[in-house]
C-alpha cells in the first residue's frame, strides 16, 4: 500500500510549505500536493506539524558508530557507518578513504561495489581522498602514503562501475590531461590538500575539475598577489565548494565572506566525520595516530585536526546559526547541491514526484525525528511502529 505523509511542513523547491501531502509508492515519491487530492486510499502517517526535508547527502564520511573506513574497508564497515549517520538525517553518503596505498584503495572500491550490490541503505559511491596530495598541505594524511597518479592508479580509480566515484587530489601533483581523462571516465574530481597556484587550478577547472574539498582547509590561501586555490574556487561560479561548518575548521566570518562570492547553490555541507559520531568515543586510532575527541573536535597529539565530530543535522543547524542561512538554503546545501555535484540531481536531493523517497523528518530545532531511504522508514526498522525518534541529539 502507498504511504501518504500528511500534516507536516514540506520543503519543496519553493521553500517550506504547509498543507501538502507527500505520497510514496515503493521507493519513489509519486505525488506532492494538497492532502485532499494526494492522500487518497494511501496509508496515512501524521507528521504532527514537523518539518519534512529531503534526506541529507554527505559526500565525505570517514567513519561513524565506532567504525572507520580506513581501518576496515569492507561492506560491513560501510553499513555500520551508514546506520550511525542515518539517525542524524543522512540518507545518502560516500564512505571516504583518506590517503593509503593502492591495495587499500582497491579494497575500499571493492567494498563499495559490494555494499551497492547488497543494497546497503544510503551508499551512493565512494570518495577517495588522496593519496594524490601535496605533502605541504597533507594535514592529518600520512606522508609515506602520498604518491602521484600513474596508469595503475588511473585504472583503479575508474574501476567502480556502479555508483559515483569522487576523487580528491592536488592538481599540481598531476596534469590537466590526467584530470581530463578521469572526468572523461566518469570520475568526479575535486581539489584538496593542495598548494597549487591559481593558474594550475584554472587549467584543472578547464579540464573538468568540478569541486573543492573542505574549502579553506589544507589549501593555498587567497593573498594579495597570488589568488591560490581559495581564490580560484571563489572566482569560478560553476564549481562546487564543500564546507565543514563546525565552528572549528573555519571561522564563521570567513565562511560568510565566501558565501558572498559565488552562488549559494555551489556550496555543499559535509561532515568529514570520524568514528566518534554516533558513538561515545573520546579517542580512536587513525593510521597509528591516537586521535582525541574533546568538545566536538578531533585532534592528534600535535594539535592537527583529524576530520570532525560533526553530523549532518548539526551541519544544517550550524549553517543557520553561524552563517545566517535560512532553513531552505541550509537544506539545499545538505541535499540538492551535493546531489547535483555528484550528477544525481534527477534522482535524489528533492521532494518532488519521480525522486527517490529519501526523506528526513525534523523538529523546529533540526533534531531528527525519523528518516526514510527509498521509502523505508527508520523508526519502523527500530521496532517502534513508525513512531517518533524524538530525543536523538545531533553533534555540532
Amino acid at each position: 500500500m502507498d504511504l501518504a505523509l500528511v500534516n507536516g511542513r514540506v520543503m519543496t523547491d519553493r521553500g517550506l510549505e504547509e498543507g501538502l501531502a507527500v505520497r510514496v509508492s515503493g521507493s519513489q515519491i509519486i505525488a506532492v500536493g494538497p492532502a485532499a487530492t494526494v492522500a487518497g486510499d494511501a496509508r496515512l502517517r501524521d507528521l504532527e506539524g514537523a518539518i519534512l526535508l529531503p534526506g541529507f547527502i554527505d559526500i565525505q564520511v570517514n567513519g561513524g558508530g565506532g567504525a572507520l573506513f580506513n581501518a576496515d574497508p569492507t561492506a560491513e564497515t560501510i553499513a555500520a557507518i551508514g546506520q550511525a549517520h542515518r539517525q542524524f538525517g543522512t540518507t545518502g553518503f560516500l564512505p571516504t578513504l583518506i590517503s593509503d596505498d593502492l591495495l587499500a584503495v582497491s579494497a575500499a572500491i571493492a567494498a563499495t561495489r559490494d555494499a551497492i550490490a547488497r543494497q546497503i541503505p544510503g551508499v551512493l559511491g565512494v570518495h577517495i581522498e588522496g593519496p594524490f596530495l601535496n605533502p605541504k598541505r597533507k594535514g592529518i594524511h600520512e606522508l609515506s602514503k602520498l604518491r602521484r597518479i600513474d596508469e595503475p592508479a588511473f585504472e583503479l580509480l575508474t574501476s567502480l562501475e556502479t555508483g559515483r566515484t569522487l576523487v580528491t587530489l592536488a592538481p599540481e601533483t598531476t596534469s590537466p590531461e590526467m584530470i581530463g581523462r578521469l572526468v572523461g571516465a566518469g570520475v568526479v574530481v575535486s581539489a584538496g590538500h593542495t598548494n597549487a597556484g591559481y593558474a594550475t587550478v584554472r587549467a584543472a577547472l578547464d579540464r573538468g575539475l568540478s569541486g573543492f574539498t573542505h574549502l579553506f582547509n589544507a589549501m593555498s590561501p587567497l593573498t594579495s598577489r597570488e589568488p591560490g586555490v581559495v581564490g580560484a574556487a571563489l572566482e569560478d561560479a560553476a564549481s562546487w565548494c564543500s564546507l565543514i561548518v563546525d565552528g572549528h575548521h573555519v571561522d564563521p566570518v570567513v565562511l560568510r565572506v565566501a558565501l558572498r562570492c559565488k552562488p549559494h547553490d555551489r556550496f555543499i555541507l559535509i561532515t568529514d566525520a570520524m568514528p566518534s559520531v554516533g558513538a561515545d568515543f573520546t579517542s580512536f586510532v587513525l593510521q597509528g595516530k591516537t586521535i582525541t575527541v574533546k568538545n566536538g573536535v578531533c585532534l592528534d597529539e600535535h594539535g592537527t585536526l583529524a576530520g570532525s565530530d560533526l553530523d549532518m543535522a548539526g551541519a544544517v543547524r550550524n549553517a543557520m546559526r553561524l552563517l545566517g542561512l535560512d532553513l531552505a538554503e541550509a537544506s539545499r546545501m545538505a541535499s540538492r547541491n551535493p546531489a547535483d555535484f555528484l550528477g544525481l540531481g534527477d534522482e535524489v536531493g528533492r521532494i518532488a514526484p519521480g525522486y527517490r523517497a529519501d526523506l528526513v523528518l525534523v523538529d523546529d530545532d533540526i533534531q531528527v525525528l525519523d528518516s526514510w531511504i527509498g521509502g523505508q522508514d527508520l523508526a519502523q526498522s527500530h521496532g517502534n511502529g513508525g513512531g517518533s525518534l524524538r530525543g536523538r541529539a545531533g553533534h555540532g
